[in-house]
């Protein structure tokens, strides 16, 4: 689109803070929830989320959507079973273990996707990326560690539930870009179905994935009037806006600095819980976070420095 292109570099950086403010809420909101139980949880968000996304892309591109969603090729689907993944695991994960640890555990996402992408496609990865993976593994490694040895062992299932996150996302990269017409699933942006897949409707399949798959297991149902407006804002406000609204900062500010103000989410989120919800992060999602989103943070600056010297010579 023509406006993206437009988009100055401050304002498309200050819509990824924005961005990452709102899928921030997820944990403080669910601590909020009366009573409403784990997959329950994941179910109205996930319903919600398609209303909210399915009403704004009919408004936007008129109801040839959904018929071109049916006709969507096989990898927009099989992209469609990653994002059902992520959206089901994130929410499960919050109700067995700390917003922080579940934050911390999701953050890793670059540097799995950096290593699917060296064993499923061969591509070469920097030095640095390597060192970067493994510091961020021996912060998760404490964090597993330190649970285990809390004998904490909900705590510890709901980490290894997050991890899925992070797998599947690297998994949907590496699915769209063996299919040659995508770029890194970090970025989140679209094109023209000619150039690669419409990655809306993946989102929308795995939105409707991930309601229908928890369905049978969040019934029969709890909520109350007050939950399930919690998790309305849940499906609008930190999952389909925010998404409408990636699509156009991530096409104006390039994928290192997409991944870097990424990580705004984990500071916010563990703020938010614990302001929000008295939720403190605990001495091992700290140690831990700090490693992690160290390495993250020392890996993206110097591959945003890096392209920024390629453009200047």
């Amino acid at each position: 689109m023509n406006e993206t292109s437009s988009l100055s570099h401050a304002r498309a950086a200050f819509g990824m803070v924005v961005v990452t403010l709102m899928w921030s809420t997820a944990g403080v909101v669910s601590r909020s929830l009366q009573t409403a139980e784990s997959f329950e949880v994941t179910f109205f968000r996930s319903l919600f989320n398609l209303a909210g996304l399915g009403l704004a892309l009919t408004w936007m591109r008129g109801w040839g959507l959904w018929v071109d969603l049916f006709r969507s090729p096989r990898v927009v689907w099989i992209s469609g079973l990653c994002w059902s993944v992520m959206f089901t695991a994130f929410m499960v994960a919050l109700t067995m273990t700390r917003v922080a640890n579940v934050l911390v555990t999701m953050s890793i996402s670059p540097l799995l996707t950096a290593v699917f992408a060296r064993v499923f496609l061969h591509h070469r990865q920097p030095a640095r990326t390597w060192v970067a993976i493994a510091v961020a593994g021996a912060g998760i490694a404490w964090m597993f560690g330190r649970s285990m040895q809390a004998a904490d062992a909900r705590s510890l299932a709901g980490m290894a539930v997050a991890l899925a996150v992070p797998l599947s996302s690297a998994a949907n990269y590496t699915v769209l870009q063996h299919a040659g017409r995508a770029r890194p699933a970090a970025d989140d942006s679209t094109t023209t179905p000619a150039e690669q897949p419409d990655l809306f409707s993946a989102v929308l399949i795995g939105a409707a994935l991930s309601a229908l798959v928890t369905l049978p297991l969040a019934w029969p149902f709890k909520s109350n009037a007050h939950d399930l407006g919690l998790l309305l804002g849940l499906g609008v406000f930190q999952l389909a806006i925010p998404c409408l609204l990636l699509v156009r900062v991530a096409r104006a500010l390039p994928a290192p600095e997409v991944a870097l103000l990424g990580l705004l989410e984990v500071i916010f989120g563990v703020l938010w819980a614990w302001i929000g919800a008295g939720e403190a992060p605990g001495s091992s999602a700290l140690v831990g976070g700090a490693i992690v989103v160290g390495a993250l943070v020392f890996n993206e600056l110097l591959s945003l420095r890096g392209r920024q010297a390629m453009q200047v010579s």
